[in-house]
């Protein structure tokens, strides 16, 4: 890595696909479904919504995920520069200062339009973005604590982004039987973080980064990401049993069921499958949220 790459200078202007790389779309679905699951939990008409539905859907991926991104790898361009050179800040591809003035832009403009939407709206997107800055930015820096870190992102991107859903569409303050399943996968959702920090490993160690992969050492991280995933959604199992949904309580017991046999192949290797398990086990978290947001939405 040479040193001009890293340099905080003005420069030219990045080009558009290489902006569009800084907000990493891949992360964009997590807010998103998160997001469709609040939209169905509401109990309003979806039909009648798909404009407030497809706006939501643009503010909790592109918008708020994608400001938060670009905040991420602009105070973490120097981690990066170790873990993966190739991202835009560290590679050079995107310059100067522009990474953390798309960071400023993203967020403000993502604040005007959850403003349109509402002080419900507001409230969650504002939280959301004080999360995303308290995470990477100096001096909170949240990430750096491996406890800390991951719970700030899961209520991001799972429970806020279900809240703003179902705040939209209810033009209310969400059901308490809405909060209460939100906050169960976003409590869940600290183990997936967890796992994502075993791709930041060797830069974290050298940076000084306290995630539990490097505290705890990859096996234990595993264990007790396992651990925080499925308790919360065997809680979520019984809430739906026992408000007289079977049906999606199956459904997320199935899905249970399945990711813990997931869970028995990621703890026999956890650094190496790590991602993996993201790509399945995640897989089947997020379809039990759906499950247990028809289950609500029947309520």
């Amino acid at each position: 890595m040479t040193r001009s790459a890293l340099a905080v200078r003005p420069s030219r202007a990045p080009a558009p696909t290489d902006v569009l790389a800084l907000l990493k779309p891949i992360t964009w679905f997590p807010p998103m479904w998160a997001f469709l699951c609040g939209a169905v939990s509401s109990g309003a008409p979806l039909g009648n919504h798909w404009v407030l539905i497809g706006l939501g859907v643009v503010l909790t991926g592109p918008m708020v995920c994608g400001a938060s991104q670009a905040v991420n790898d602009w105070f973490d361009r120097h981690v990066d520069a170790i873990n993966e050179p190739h991202r835009p800040i560290p590679s050079g591809r995107v310059p100067g200062r522009w990474g953390f003035f798309v960071a400023v832009i993203g967020s403000l403009l993502s604040l005007l339009m959850a403003a349109a939407m509402g002080p419900l709206v507001l409230a969650a997107t504002l939280l959301a973005l004080a999360c995303g800055w308290a995470y990477s930015a100096p001096p909170l820096r949240l990430k750096t604590n491996g406890w800390v870190g991951p719970g700030v992102v899961a209520l991001s991107y799972e429970g806020l982004s279900w809240f703003t859903g179902a705040a939209l569409l209810a033009a209310a303050m969400p059901r308490a039987e809405v909060l209460v399943t939100l906050t169960l996968y976003s409590i869940g959702a600290h183990g997936i973080m967890t796992l994502n920090d075993f791709k930041a490993l060797a830069g974290d160690r050298v940076m000084g980064v306290r995630s539990l992969p490097v505290t705890l050492g990859p096996a234990r991280a595993a264990w007790v990401a396992c651990a925080v995933m499925a308790l919360p959604q065997i809680v979520v199992v019984a809430l739906l049993a026992r408000w007289g949904q079977p049906w999606p309580a199956a459904i997320v017991a199935l899905s249970m069921g399945l990711q813990l046999l997931c869970m028995v192949r990621l703890l026999k290797d956890p650094a190496r499958l790590a991602p993996w398990y993201n790509a399945t086990g995640v897989t089947l978290y997020v379809l039990g949220m759906l499950a247990s947001a028809f289950g609500l939405r029947a309520l």
